[in-house]
């Protein structure tokens, strides 16, 4: 295979994004289940059965565009259900439920830094486009992809998780006001990164908040890599 082809481009994203948000999902359910709410199970979406949970447009569409257009490559699964009123602290464990699904980018990360890791002293005198290097590039973005995701799942606004810990932070009537705000998640989602940085470029939310963070994290993470490459 090409590694500078279009189909090697588009597959050493994919893949590992794929993987990264079904497990980032599937970890919100997991998550609500313990805590007490079964809706995710009941609806059979606890399954790592990637066909459960693929958005066309978030999932494949959007990545492959990216990946192809050799832009960052970011993209996002249909949500878990998850209901609160079956929780028996709904504020509390909401926000226990959100932060899931970041908390388990960042132990997929270490997986894929470790295995990276592992993998590289083997990579010596290995020809481009073999099964060992794509497998070495799918780890490399595994780790990029899901530090990313886990930063840029942290922003503290609506439809983020990081928007539903801001509402189980704030006093239960402003909170009740931030959820009517959250119902408008996905038009702020595209002013926000897509309309927004088109018209002010020094106004990139992923660029000034997002990046910084995901780099350094990420950096640690090769650097972990490297280490037990030795």
């Amino acid at each position: 295979m090409d590694p500078t082809g279009i189909i090697w481009r588009a597959a050493v994203w994919i893949i590992p994004l794929v993987l990264a948000i079904v497990f980032h999902e599937v970890s919100h359910g997991l998550a609500a289940r313990a805590l007490g709410d079964p809706t995710a199970a009941e609806q059979r979406r606890l399954s790592l059965n990637p066909l459960r949970h693929v958005d066309p447009v978030g999932t494949v569409i959007l990545p492959l565009l990216l990946a192809l257009a050799k832009a960052p490559v970011f993209g996002w699964a249909k949500p878990v259900p998850v209901d609160s009123r079956r929780l028996p602290h709904p504020r509390r464990d909401m926000m226990l439920v959100a932060l899931a699904g970041p908390g388990s980018n960042l132990v997929l990360a270490l997986v894929g830094a470790v295995l990276l890791g592992a993998l590289t002293p083997s990579l010596y005198g290995i020809q481009p486009g073999s099964l060992t290097a794509f497998v070495a590039a799918n780890l490399l973005n595994f780790v990029i992809i899901n530090v990313f995701l886990a930063i840029f799942n942290l922003i503290p606004l609506p439809p983020f998780d990081g928007g539903h810990v801001v509402a189980g932070l704030l006093p239960e009537r402003l909170a009740q006001r931030w959820d009517q705000f959250a119902r408008y998640g996905l038009l702020l989602f595209i002013l926000l990164l897509l309309v927004l940085p088109s018209i002010v470029p020094g106004a990139n939310i992923v660029q000034r908040l997002v990046a910084p963070p995901a780099q350094a994290l990420t950096e640690w993470y090769l650097g972990l890599a490297q280490s037990i490459a030795g």
